[in-house]
């Protein structure tokens, strides 16, 4: 297969993905619903965070939660342990959700408005950079004991999220982890991205990561004049 062949294609499995998640986005927003997509390398610790977290958050707003994997249904039934609504999506060899998985899925959701919708994304920090899915924002996260140099190894993830948790914070001294460093790293990349340091299991930060989805809630049901949320 030649070259120009293949960047042929890569630009059609590409422009039908943004042409879905322009839709989800306009879906998302006429039900007046809030979509993070939470990425991350396997085991920094996203679902143990996502399940405390839909456990404090539900009790003040509707949510639902899409669970990317290639494999098993897990991590599904332990946000549906919460009493939260979760759809399985398994990929099998894909690394990545699309905007045409996440579409299906949230037809499968048990319909609610006015809420906030998690995606919790295959744990990669590679494929899902590229691939819109119609969120508001992406998040990632990076646990302590991954090490300071993530940012700069996997940069275009960092440049796509708007806010990056860093997660096991309560291991930090434990693991030699350079706060400081991560967040220059991060930085270099992206400079506007947001910091929030949070442990899954101590509950640390949490609070303060509540506080930002509900800058966010706001933002987005009150935008600034003459843009588009």
């Amino acid at each position: 297969m030649s070259s120009e062949r293949v960047i042929r294609v890569g630009r059609d499995i590409l422009g039908k993905n943004v042409r879905i998640a322009a839709d989800n986005r306009a879906k998302f927003l006429a039900d007046d619903m809030l979509v993070f997509n939470l990425v991350s390398s396997p085991g920094a610790g996203k679902t143990s965070l996502l399940v405390r977290a839909v456990c404090e958050l539900k009790r003040s707003w509707p949510l639902g939660v899409i669970e990317g994997d290639q494999q098993t249904s897990n991590d599904a039934e332990r946000i549906r342990a919460t009493g939260v609504p979760a759809i399985q999506i398994n990929t099998g060899k894909g690394c990545h959700l699309d905007a045409a998985m996440v579409s299906e899925a949230y037809r499968r959701l048990p319909p609610f408005k006015r809420g906030i919708l998690f995606i919790e994304n295959v744990g990669n920090l590679v494929c899902p950079a590229a691939f819109d899915l119609g969120e508001a924002c992406k998040i990632v996260v990076l646990s302590t004991t991954e090490g300071e140099d993530k940012p700069l190894k996997y940069p275009e993830m960092f440049a796509a999220s708007s806010l990056m948790l860093i997660n096991k914070i309560d291991l930090a001294r434990l693991v030699d982890f350079d706060l400081g460093r991560t967040v220059e790293y991060a930085r270099r990349v992206n400079p506007g991205i947001e910091v929030l340091t949070v442990s899954a299991r101590t509950g640390e930060g949490l609070a303060a990561l509540y506080a930002w989805i509900g800058k966010q809630a706001a933002d987005q049901t009150h935008p600034v004049a003459g843009t588009t949320p």
